[in-house]
């Protein structure tokens, strides 16, 4: 069985939590709609981004992620350079992003299609990409009720090193993969994800859960 795309797409997938101020939490997400979301999405490559919010009550509530035509589009120069001119409200925000998780990655295995507003992830090592087994069990998971897709994507650590920002020192993402469910039902995605995790080896505690905030086409 091979579930490998026939044209693999590339995801940039910033995780991140912000200060627990109100005043402070409403100033970064009019940012992200208003400005930082649609500035990424104009680039050259980019087809669409989403944000989610954290459904379960652990720290790094906000997840956005960025999907391109290729891995490519990453290492192009209008993607660098949109990072060399930033406006005082992005240095604010990026001022404020703490504990973030930046990963680039390329799609490595599809099962299911279409998207949905209910999301789980885990992280895995890189060689959970060629398990065949692990393969069966996904598209398997992927038909059943309230379950859409799912979708695994490899990190490339170089692509990945945190980029220079005002704010903080993210942490710096290894070669792993990492996988998104994605349903219509919050149980279901949650209890697809964890069961998927354990059969890859790990832990069922270690999947986090979010709902979606919105969407926005290139």
């Amino acid at each position: 069985m091979n579930l490998k795309p026939p044209s693999p797409f590339g995801q940039l997938c910033i995780w991140t939590d912000t200060e627990a101020d109100p005043l402070v939490d409403a100033d970064f997400n009019a940012w992200y709609d208003r400005e930082h979301m649609q500035e990424r999405v104009g680039l050259p490559g980019f087809r669409h981004a989403r944000r989610f919010l954290a459904n379960d009550g652990q720290a790094r509530r906000y997840l956005a992620l960025y999907v391109t035509d290729s891995l490519g589009v990453f290492d192009s120069a209008s993607y660098k350079q949109a990072f060399t001119v930033q406006t005082d409200w992005s240095l604010r925000n990026f001022a404020r992003m703490t504990n973030t998780q930046r990963r680039v990655g390329e799609l490595v295995l599809e099962a299911g299609a279409g998207e949905g507003g209910q999301l789980a992830l885990f992280v895995l090592p890189p060689q959970a990409a060629d398990s065949t087994r692990w393969h069966a069990h996904a598209e398997a998971s992927a038909r059943q009720a309230g379950i859409h897709a799912i979708r695994m994507f490899c990190t490339d650590a170089r692509l990945s090193t945190p980029l220079a920002t005002s704010g903080g020192t993210p942490q710096l993402a290894a070669a792993d993969a990492i996988v998104f469910v994605e349903g219509s039902d919050a149980a279901a995605t949650r209890a697809v994800a964890e069961t998927l995790a354990r059969e890859a080896g790990a832990s069922p505690d270690d999947v986090r859960t979010f709902s979606l905030l919105w969407r926005l086409g290139a």
